[in-house]
């Protein structure tokens, strides 16, 4: 039986202010880097200054801020079995996040538009079948899971309507080695979820492009962008950026000088009103596309990865710890003594 001290208390509670991301210096951004005494996550400013680092306990991927408490989600380098909760504000982990035996995180998560739940992308570790877990975050306790509707998934994003859409990569990995094991049979897919887990749609490639893994996400106003990285014959060209809308895919192909720049490999995309950008730190390269699809310019920079939008731009970061305005050209931002990591997210 609750004690009227206990009630008391728990109306004191109730009755503090939420700590909000001001609290963490208002940072526009999260993103993972290698500096010299270990991995760590920062909060960058729109300047490209730290606002805050707290440190990791290996390698990172990827990030996801909460809509409202200053606190972020960061994903072991895929496939990994570890999840950290950070308190941005107060500088420390709260939770540590594990998938139940058999499965791996995968890279990327996402919030409800609440906050109240966590989705992240796993992959059961013997098949590479795809799962949605899912997270409660008043403590942070797994609650259930969601089939991804594929192979190997790894961003997935919250749709303005509430529904979730999935990047299923199509490649089934040996869980020891990460060796492929399916290249000749993978299918890459988008899944669009319900808000209730149910799969409502699959879109697919061509069969002649079967090999191009869909990898990252960025939201469009009127659909879905995403980055693929072609697991097929070197010499081929194709297409590493798809626009979704309104059911119709269309592959978007750069100047044919420019085919084999990316080396089949795009690691990060986003967008802003009428651009799309891809980045590849392969071939040192970042292309920018406009809405429709047409190719509009390729900037070039060693190790060149996380991309998120800049105020009508994008900022672009490096493994030489360089942060850049991607415009007409690339524009020096800040430098960093550590190794940025692949993506940038908006907080």
């Amino acid at each position: 039986m609750a004690t009227r001290r206990a009630f008391l208390a728990g109306l004191a509670a109730a009755a503090l202010p939420r700590m909000t991301w001001a609290d963490a210096g208002s940072p526009a951004w999260l993103a993972a880097g290698k500096a010299e005494g270990g991995h760590v996550l920062h909060g960058l400013s729109l300047a490209g200054d730290s606002v805050f680092s707290l440190p990791l306990p290996a390698r990172g991927h990827a990030a996801a801020a909460h809509p409202v408490r200053p606190l972020a989600v960061a994903f072991a380098r895929r496939p990994g079995t570890f999840a950290l909760v950070l308190d941005c504000a107060r500088g420390h982990v709260t939770h540590r996040l594990t998938p139940p035996p058999g499965r791996q995180f995968n890279g990327h998560g996402a919030f409800s538009a609440d906050g109240t739940l966590l989705m992240t992308s796993e992959v059961v570790a013997e098949s590479s079948a795809g799962r949605i877990g899912l997270w409660e975050t008043s403590g942070f306790t797994r609650v259930g899971e969601w089939d991804s509707g594929g192979i190997g998934p790894h961003d997935l994003k919250r749709l303005p309507d509430g529904r979730i859409v999935v990047a299923n990569g199509g490649i089934a990995t040996d869980p020891q080695d990460r060796s492929k094991l399916n290249l000749d049979t993978m299918r890459p897919n988008l899944a669009f979820l319900s808000d209730r887990g149910a799969v409502e749609d699959l879109v697919e490639l061509p069969p002649d492009l079967h090999r191009n893994s869909i990898r990252h996400l960025a939201l469009l106003p009127d659909g879905v962008a995403f980055a693929m990285q072609w697991e097929g014959d070197p010499a081929e060209p194709v297409p590493l950026l798809g626009l979704w809308r309104n059911g119709a895919v269309r592959l978007c192909e750069p100047d044919p000088a420019e085919m084999f720049t990316m080396q089949g490999y795009a690691g990060s995309i986003a967008a802003v009103a009428g651009k799309v950008a891809i980045s590849s730190p392969r071939g040192g390269a970042v292309m920018v596309f406009a809405a429709d699809g047409r190719p509009l310019a390729t900037h070039r920079r060693a190790d060149i990865c996380g991309l998120a939008p800049l105020d009508g731009d994008f900022i672009a970061s490096d493994g030489g710890g360089g942060l850049w305005r991607v415009a007409e050209a690339l524009h020096p931002l800040r430098a960093a003594p550590l190794a940025w990591d692949n993506h940038i997210v908006p907080v």
